[in-house]
């Protein structure tokens, strides 16, 4: 099977991080860039219709060390699973809708880091400002669907959100000292 030029350019990509290029690596990079803010989901279905039969855990193992090495941004909005997109190179922000969870980029309004100042750091060394704008997007502007309707009108309290964060945290651990070991 001939190389094209995409393959050529995840596999640059996959090696300039300091990383084996492997089949799995190179179907996540490619699933990504056909669907960017893409879920754990979304991405392991795609690999999946690639390559055929995957690990998930093996497709989430990728998206750590992806993130892990700078190649993929983790953005994780209230009341939603994680999401992973290639834009890395800059400092931007997202729009979600509240009611289908489409998720746009923003540019930073000045372009660097970081582009918003608080009014207080507490000591902090500020290196990045992470915001995320909530509204409807015109494709459901454009739909009849009430309010009332909406699947996604409301952010989850923060206890619960804690939780989750907390839970998520363990879960990267294990998945880092899994991967340490296999190294």
């Amino acid at each position: 099977m001939e190389q094209t030029r995409e393959d050529h350019d995840v596999v640059a990509l996959v090696r300039s991080a300091g990383l084996r290029v492997t089949a799995s690596r190179i179907a996540v990079v490619k699933a990504l860039s056909r669907q960017p803010h893409a879920d754990a989901d979304s991405v392991i279905r795609s690999v999946t219709a690639e390559l055929g039969s995957v690990s998930p855990q093996g497709i989430y193992n990728v998206l750590t060390t992806f993130v892990e090495a700078g190649l993929v941004r983790r953005i994780e909005p209230a009341g939603s699973s994680a999401l992973y997109e290639l834009r890395v190179a800059d400092n931007h922000h997202h729009v979600v809708c509240r009611r289908c969870g489409a998720v746009q980029d923003v540019d930073c309004a000045v372009g660097r880091r970081p582009c918003l100042t608080p009014s207080e750091t507490h000591g902090y060394l500020l290196d990045e400002a992470e915001v995320t704008f909530w509204g409807i997007c015109p494709a459901c502007q454009s739909t009849k669907r009430g309010a009332t309707q909406s699947t996604r009108t409301s952010r989850p309290d923060r206890s619960k959100r804690r939780s989750q964060e907390i839970t998520d945290q363990q879960t990267k651990v294990k998945e880092n000292r899994s991967a340490r070991k296999r190294r």
